[in-house]
């Protein structure tokens, strides 16, 4: 007698973010990207709604990333000097869905660009590309808090996710992201109750829990994924039983962690053992990304074009009726 299929039902739902505004809502994207909105753990469509597919963006820096392996920068060449042309690439030649833009010039140690010149760069660069658009801070405090606001006037109406909010410095982020009319990245350090906390500040302040997207802060394979993992499931868990403040989509940055794996970006002559540059450093991002996936990862920050390729199929293989 075969064994009877147990189907799990919850009564939360995670919260829909939209990120990108068309012509018809006021902004000048293309399209828009929606990620959330599911009411049940990962890939199991046979429990529940999973109204939309997890999305990968392109990462891209407003300053030459020196410190990315060569096995990395050999895949966009000369257009990590020109972020305009980098964002070009990455949305005709790798047919990016979106874009991350790391403002990391704008750390003071990494140039000290100032906020006039960076928002500059996102006015251009949101008229040269009609992507939904995902903006970093440069994780200096003090420099995100003159920056990231003007960021936000700059794009007024085009619905970007902004981040990072953290529990000691939200309330600028926060009261920007609210005028402007964008979304919001709450980073935790691995913390339910750290994030659970930061997302109630966030709301208390106005702003629609529905706008948060969470940062837990993963880690890469072998730099503590297993944990990461355990709270990602642990946070979902709560969502969908009902924990509204929880209830909001995952974003993992996935190339920032997995590219910072030794056994990523070290190179063949250092240990010829370990096999070719590309094909190693790909596999560590493209599993760090899979095991995200399954802990509930709805937006991936991605690196190498070809790990992006591969996650996109593998999403689509798990997500095909």
């Amino acid at each position: 007698m075969a064994a009877q299929q147990i189907l799990e039902k919850y009564s939360g739902v995670v919260s829909t973010v939209q990120i990108g505004a068309t012509a018809g809502e006021g902004g000048s994207r293309k399209s828009n990207i929606l990620i959330g909105g599911q009411n049940t753990m990962p890939f199991l469509s046979a429990e529940g709604q999973i109204p939309h597919k997890p999305v990968v963006a392109f990462e891209i820096w407003d300053t030459p990333p020196l410190e990315w392996p060569k096995a990395l920068l050999e895949a966009y060449g000369d257009v990590v000097g020109d972020t305009v042309a980098w964002a070009q690439k990455a949305a005709g030649d790798f047919k990016a869905e979106s874009l991350c833009l790391r403002l990391q010039g704008a750390h003071p140690d990494f140039g000290d660009k100032d906020a006039d010149s960076e928002v500059k760069l996102v006015s251009k660069l949101l008229e040269s590309v009609d992507l939904p658009l995902i903006v970093l801070g440069s994780g200096d405090d003090a420099k995100d808090n003159q920056v990231l606001p003007a960021i936000c006037e700059a794009a007024k109406g085009q619905r970007c996710l902004i981040g990072s909010a953290v529990s000691d410095n939200y309330k600028t982020l926060a009261a920007a992201v609210l005028a402007d009319g964008h979304n919001i990245i709450a980073e935790s350090p691995i913390d339910i109750n750290i994030a659970k906390q930061l997302n109630i500040l966030i709301s208390d302040m106005g702003l629609p829990l529905e706008r948060i997207v969470i940062n837990p802060t993963i880690g890469a394979l072998g730099y503590g994924l297993e944990y990461a993992y355990s709270i990602m499931e642990r946070a979902r868990l709560a969502a969908l039983a009902g924990d509204k403040t929880m209830a909001c989509p995952f974003i993992c940055l996935v190339g920032h962690e997995a590219w910072r794996a030794k056994e990523a970006k070290a190179s063949i002559s250092e240990f010829p053992l370990w096999g070719e540059d590309v094909p190693r450093g790909v596999l560590w991002e493209v599993i760090t990304a899979t095991a995200l996936l399954q802990a509930g990862g709805d937006l991936l920050v991605m690196r190498h074009p070809l790990a992006v390729e591969k996650i996109k199929k593998y999403i689509d293989n798990l997500t095909q009726k």
